[in-house]
């Protein structure tokens, strides 16, 4: 093999840490790997020196032996010298096992270097459902929530006090093992100990071994005013404990609010409609209308039209990311008396004679005017 130096080979200096020898490595063996060069000799060379040169540098052992001693350390053992370096690089490693870690990183599986890790807790959510005055106030609620907790007499390892988990000897704590299928070493789930990388002999006789127990713990979470439909509080750790000590998922609050019987909500503004009699609304007075603090005042002026808008100001919702405060906007809708008596028939009866009819009677109902004058002038010009 040639003898160039292992540092020049990857492209590195003599004291790049090992991820970016593990780069580098990856980089130049996709480059020259053989299904790409197809057959070219030289190139299919170039690439067992890529091979050789990341079989020593990536083990800490070698790598310090080469440092110390050259390509020598490794020459001895291979002519069976049982030098420095006894073992080498020669026969000992086969080009799955060292590629697997590249294939392992791109693809999720991991190679042969990396260990099982424990499983982060999965996040939870909880639907809240709330008034419209609590959303607009905001207000602190208990939430009892059934999750996976960590077991208490074993702090969550999942072993018996006095014991502890074992590296699995099947897969040596990786939680992986590699088949071989040709070329190429295809990494599966340790069966041993289920990709934990660790067995347990005496369980924790609470978890059984787990680690975790299901029980319904109680949240008292402040829920900030303002908040809407849709909005969603984010408790950090709150959610089921990871496994064997790992860091607990989230927990979500989604909030919903009620439907009002009075108000709808858009944004930071309030809507209500409010029904006014139609002598009020033709002489204009004053009104009493809700808001979520009490009753106010409104005054009507006279002539008011039906669904005409009155705003408010100040007494709708404060943002809870802003905090500015939007309005109420009442809708003013006029109702028809109904259930007269022949008195009261008798005096609107007199009213609408006094008024008049045809174009006298324009002046009282203008828009009745013009609405019918815009119907007379489309049927003028359909026929026109």
């Amino acid at each position: 093999m040639a003898t160039q130096d292992f540092y020049q080979i990857l492209g590195v200096s003599k004291d790049a840490s090992d991820r970016d020898i593990k780069k580098a490595y990856k980089r130049m063996a996709m480059k020259y790997h053989p299904d790409r060069t197809k057959g070219d000799k030289d190139l299919e060379l170039k690439f067992k020196e890529i091979k050789q040169a990341y079989e020593v540098l990536s083990d800490p052992q070698k790598r310090q032996m080469y440092d110390q001693y050259g390509h020598e350390a490794f020459e001895q053992a291979r002519q069976g010298g049982g030098g420095p370096g006894a073992g080498g690089f020669g026969g000992g490693a086969d080009f799955a096992d060292i590629f697997g870690d590249v294939f392992g990183d791109i693809f999720g599986g991991g190679g042969r270097r990396q260990h099982a890790r424990a499983q982060r807790g999965a996040d939870l959510r909880y639907n809240l459902d709330m008034s419209l005055e609590d959303a607009v106030r905001g207000k602190t609620v208990e939430l009892k929530i059934p999750t996976l907790v960590e077991c208490e007499d074993c702090d969550g390892s999942g072993a018996q006090k006095g014991s502890k988990p074992q590296t699995c000897g099947h897969c040596h704590g990786t939680g992986q093992i590699q088949m071989r299928q040709g070329f190429f070493a295809v990494q599966q789930t340790c069966p041993q100990c289920r990709g934990k990388g660790t067995i347990i002999s005496d369980p924790c006789r609470s978890c059984h071994g787990q680690g975790r127990k299901e029980q319904t713990k109680t949240l008292s979470v402040k829920i900030p005013a303002g908040v809407d439909t849709g909005d969603r509080i984010r408790l950090a750790n709150e959610g089921e404990a990871g496994e064997h000590g790992a860091p607990a998922g989230d927990l979500y609050v989604q909030v919903h609010v009620r439907e009002h019987p009075i108000f709808s909500r858009d944004g930071n503004n309030l809507y209500c409609e409010v029904p006014i009699s139609f002598t009020k609304a033709a002489l204009g007075g004053e009104i009493e209308v809700p808001t979520l603090d009490g009753k106010v005042k409104l005054k009507i002026p006279k002539e008011t039209q039906t669904g005409k808008h009155f705003r408010m100001r100040g007494k709708g919702v404060k943002s809870v990311r802003t905090g500015a405060v939007g309005d109420l906007i009442c809708k003013v809708v006029i109702e028809t008396p109904v259930n007269l008596s022949a008195k009261q028939r008798e005096i609107l009866e007199e009213l609408e004679e006094s008024m008049g009819t045809g174009d006298e009677a324009a002046k009282f109902r203008p828009k009745e005017k013009g609405f019918f004058d815009g119907v007379k002038q489309f049927f003028d010009d359909l026929r026109g």
